[in-house]
């Protein structure tokens, strides 16, 4: 008798949640596309401009790299204890005149050249412009989650100030205190940094701009979390510079940050995690620019348009050695955990051409 009445609470409940998934409306645009909310509806429409006149007609170039570093450069610039600028507001965009005087957004100056026109031909605000750019740019790349967007966010109201946004040239304790102060943790901090698998360096070494921080800056794979560890033997441009360390690869950059975050026994163990483990890597990636992406905003009043953002290609490949490198070459910082087996590519060291725009 008892297990009659679970099996009819438990039939109730199920039909319950049945009915109220079949009840949960969905929006036919005008346009055909199919979204949760008809707010969103005019999203797509950008969607189709940021492809065709910014990301090179959805590829996973510069441009859409740029749009991930200008994102995060926008939103790091937030205290949750107050006294500093308004989160993800766009004031990275429109505030450009102030806030690339700073020294941490060298370069950022193209990507603004390359990014207002497109903003001007759409009714966004730049809060939402910067963020939806930075979904629909990721989402070019192979491997990459389909980042979360949120709509509604008002123009921002004061530029951002100066020493946010974390620099190469700072140790980890610098580094942590100030993605702390911005509400994440160590473990987020390194999942953010996910982002420079398809990264590059402009300004780091001016004679060498478009230089990558791994080989594979095309996909957004865990490559970067291995090529950090490797042993590093020469620098791809003019010499040593201020925020790069000994690279393991012609052509390619190693930052000072990432490889010291790499070796610190506060980071080291979940930097080591997410050598080839894509799906974790994405994970956390994921997670934290969703936090990254609302800093500063009134969630209540954002609509959910993350189903305006296209779906990202699979990665079809495995991270690898690159050529002549192995195991032994891995400094290795955290050597509690095993360290994953990889495949080596067969043939001599390779070159890392740079990433330049169209």
């Amino acid at each position: 008798m008892l297990f009659a009445r679970l099996s009819t609470v438990v039939t109730i409940a199920l039909g319950t949640s049945l009915s109220n998934a079949a009840l949960t409306k969905r929006v036919t645009c005008a346009t055909g596309q199919v979204t949760a909310h008809a707010a969103c509806c005019a999203l797509f429409p950008v969607v189709d401009l940021l492809q065709d006149q910014l990301f090179d007609g959805a590829e996973c170039g510069e441009e859409a790299h740029s749009a991930l570093r200008l994102a995060f450069h926008d939103a790091i610039g937030f205290s949750i204890h107050g006294g500093k600028g308004g989160g993800a507001d766009g004031s990275i965009l429109a505030f450009n005149s102030t806030e690339l005087q700073f020294h941490a957004n060298g370069g950022i100056d193209e990507i603004i050249e390359g990014q207002f026109p497109v903003f001007q031909q759409t009714k966004l605000s730049a809060g939402d412009f910067v963020h939806l750019a930075a979904a629909v740019g990721t989402a070019n790349c192979p491997g990459a989650p389909r980042l979360q967007f949120m709509l509604g966010r008002p123009p921002p109201r004061v530029a951002a100030p100066d020493l946010t946004v974390p620099e190469p040239t700072d140790d980890v304790t610098t580094i942590l205190a100030r993605f702390a102060d911005a509400g994440f943790s160590p473990r987020e901090a390194v999942a953010l940094l996910s982002s420079h698998t398809v990264a590059a360096a402009d300004v780091v070494d001016v004679t060498i701009p478009g230089t990558p921080f791994d080989s594979t800056p095309f996909t957004f794979d865990t490559q970067i979390f291995l090529e950090v560890l490797l042993k590093g033997s020469l620098f791809p441009g003019n010499g040593s510079q201020p925020g790069e360390v000994l690279s393991p690869l012609a052509g390619e950059m190693r930052l000072q940050s990432d490889f010291v975050i790499s070796q610190d026994p506060r980071t080291a163990c979940f930097w080591q995690a997410l050598v080839a483990n894509e799906n974790r890597m994405v994970r956390e990636f994921k997670d934290a620019m969703a936090k990254l992406q609302v800093l500063g905003q009134d969630t209540r009043r954002l609509i959910d348009c993350s189903d305006v953002v296209p779906q990202p290609p699979q990665l079809k490949t495995a991270i690898t050695f690159p050529a002549s490198f192995s195991q032994e070459d891995v400094q290795i910082a955290c050597p509690q955990l095993p360290f994953p087996s990889i495949a080596t590519v067969a043939g001599p060291a390779p070159t890392v051409p740079p990433v330049l725009g169209s």
